[in-house]
């Protein structure tokens, strides 16, 4: 593969203090990036770049870190417009929901399944994001769960086996903890990097702490790394559980504790934060404010799902983030690309340094800011120079 030099670059945020001026963005101005065998070999002022064998001129635009979407639900059939229709109306979300998007994607062929996965992530790239995390959930059998976690394997790296997603109905609670635990993860982990559990005990369909510490041990005794769903509905175990075990990520963190919020600013887990479930939820948001100031590590991540968030945008994400979480611009897109590695456990991506992957979004204007101030415009794309 030839080298390429990136010119014309108005604003290069690189997340690199060292590279830049210095702020945890790192940002370069007037920059250049020469882009080799798929890695960032060289970063700085345009005067200064080296040769290439090619060269891209990208007419003053601003370059990002690719965003890293560390939370999302996209192998699924159906939509529940109807039911985001009843919840604008006054109806509670407890999770009962999540039964009607089971029904419908088990009765989907693997070729419907793929078709659609397909379109959601040439969706999320059209908006600037490159690296992204997928969960099961929507099978709940053993047969089911394994084919979702197939499906996303064709598409991420970074799968996540999320057959702790609700009890189904019908089942006994007990007897389906045993099933996650057992059969169930035993052929999933061949297919997951991660496992994941929705401790909800606000909601009759999810997982108390108990319940959730089974299936997070049981995972990470297959080699499974950890994620939880925790504090979405109300305070609960799931943030202190989380940073206990040591899992990477706790997502929503919607209700906390000064405890909780201790615990997060001491530990390794990062706090991923979900606003899009907010805003199409009519739920409070998240304070990140006070996990900022608190010193704990904040990830931002669309949850892209039919239910609850039925979008792939981060860049709808930062602008609720600044708009709504009390996040300045720069900590919102360092939290979406940055801080989205850290939830993945990556160091190649949500960075641009050499060495790095070359996973890049250009923005169609002069700054970074253009992403909060411009909301809902469609200013960002990857520029992917590394296989997905």
């Amino acid at each position: 593969m030839s080298s390429t030099l990136l010119t014309g670059i108005a604003e290069l945020a690189t997340n690199d203090p060292a590279a830049g001026d210095g702020s945890p963005l790192g940002v370069v101005t007037d920059a250049a990036v020469v882009v080799d065998q798929g890695a960032i070999a060289w970063i700085g002022a345009a005067a200064r770049a080296p040769a290439a064998d090619a060269r891209t001129d990208l007419g003053g635009r601003a370059v990002v870190p690719g965003f890293v979407d560390a939370h999302t639900h996209l192998v699924f059939a159906g939509d529940r417009a109807a039911e985001f229709a009843a919840r604008m109306a006054g109806t509670r979300y407890d999770g009962g929901g999540i039964a009607t998007t089971v029904a419908a994607t088990r009765a989907a062929t693997d070729d419907t399944l793929r078709a659609l996965l397909a379109g959601r992530i040439a969706e999320l790239r059209a908006q600037g994001t490159t690296t992204v995390e997928v969960k099961s959930g929507y099978g709940l059998t053993v047969a089911d769960e394994q084919r979702t976690l197939r499906l996303a394997a064709e598409v991420t790296t970074e799968t996540t086996f999320l057959g702790a997603h609700v009890v189904p109905a019908g089942a006994a609670r007990g007897d389906y903890v045993d099933l996650v635990t057992g059969e169930m993860l035993r052929a999933c982990a061949p297919h997951a990097r991660w496992i994941d559990v929705f401790c909800e005990p606000a909601s009759p369909h999810a997982f108390d702490g108990e319940e959730a510490r089974t299936v997070l041990e049981a995972g990470r005794a297959a080699g499974l790394g950890l994620r939880v769903h925790g504090n979405q509905l109300a305070a609960g175990p799931g943030v202190g559980l989380a940073v206990e075990l040591g899992a990477a990520s706790v997502d929503h963190c919607t209700h906390l504790t000064d405890a909780d919020v201790e615990a997060l600013a001491g530990g390794t887990t990062v706090a991923t934060l979900l606003p899009g479930v907010e805003f199409c939820t009519r739920s409070p948001y998240p304070d990140a404010r006070r996990l900022l100031d608190a010193g704990a590590t904040v990830a931002l991540a669309t949850d892209c799902n039919p239910g609850t968030c039925y979008s792939s945008s981060m860049p709808f994400v930062i602008s609720l983030a600044v708009r709504e979480l009390r996040m300045t611009p720069a900590e919102a897109l360092w939290s979406a690309t940055a801080g989205g590695a850290l939830a993945l456990h990556r160091d190649d991506v949500g960075v641009l340094a050499p060495g790095r992957c070359a996973d890049l979004a250009v923005l169609d204007a002069p700054s970074h800011l253009h992403l909060a101030y411009r909301p809902g415009v469609p200013i960002a794309r990857a520029l992917l120079l590394t296989s997905p």
